[in-house]
């Protein structure tokens, strides 16, 4: 038997709200979307894990360009994001999918402290692995601790989960010009010439040095993240 295909799914905090509701996590969602990832780690056997934001809750360039120090502000978003973690724990346990929650900032009474050969661990056993708190460090957005952790652990492919309506990289941004045309597959080096915002530049140039695929997709889709997990022509392809 060989190797499982071992996958980082990023998906962003915004995913966790909902335009209807006004709250900041809307549990149907969170079960809706943790059911497709059991289900998709079941069927496909797959080492996945999780990489989740933390801006439905709170932007750490939001409370900097309101004058707050950055990181202070940057240290509030990576709290946010364990609280997504932690919500998205609960609802895939409700699915019988074992997950365990990995915080890169210490808080030993609701997570595990990240260390890599433990996270790799978890995976082998069939669990889902959550990753929260970004890397720990300010300044950086948690596309680029989703870049990070997906190469410590040696994972074969980044999926980068959007929402908004937004399917894929497209040649500009289709909300706002209507003649932008989304690519099935593009190089890192046309989306860092293009400025095509995939990701935050430091993600791109990370996964473009380390030979890391993206796959971007919709997220909210129902059955997208199935789709994009199996390795189907889904979004657009950037490697």
């Amino acid at each position: 038997m060989g190797a499982r295909r071992r996958i980082v799914l990023k998906m962003s905090g915004e995913a966790l709200a909902s335009s209807a509701s006004d709250e900041t996590i809307d549990a149907a969602v969170v079960e809706r979307i943790a059911g497709e990832i059991a289900a998709a780690r079941a069927k496909l056997d797959l080492e996945l894990a999780v990489m989740v934001g933390g801006g439905n809750i709170w932007r750490g360039t939001t409370g900097a360009g309101a004058g707050m120090d950055r990181a202070t502000s940057d240290f509030m978003g990576m709290l946010g994001t364990v609280i997504n973690a932690l919500a998205l724990q609960d609802a895939l346990e409700h699915q019988g999918q074992p997950t365990r929650v990995l915080s890169a900032v210490h808080m030993a009474e609701v997570a595990e402290p990240y260390i890599r050969r433990r996270a790799i661990r978890h995976l082998e056993k069939s669990r889902v692995v959550v990753f929260a708190a970004g890397m720990g460090n300010p300044y950086f957005t948690t596309d680029t601790s989703a870049a990070l952790r997906a190469a410590e652990i040696e994972a074969g492919l980044l999926c980068k989960g959007t929402h908004g309506g937004v399917d894929g990289v497209y040649t500009a941004d289709p909300r706002l010009d209507p003649t932008a045309s989304r690519f099935d597959e593009v190089s890192f080096r046309e989306v860092i010439a293009r400025d095509l915002r995939v990701m935050d530049l430091t993600a791109i140039t990370f996964c473009q040095d380390n030979g890391l695929p993206i796959r971007v997709f919709d997220l909210m889709g129902e059955g997208n993240i199935g789709r994009a997990l199996s390795g189907e022509a889904i979004g657009t392809l950037v490697r």
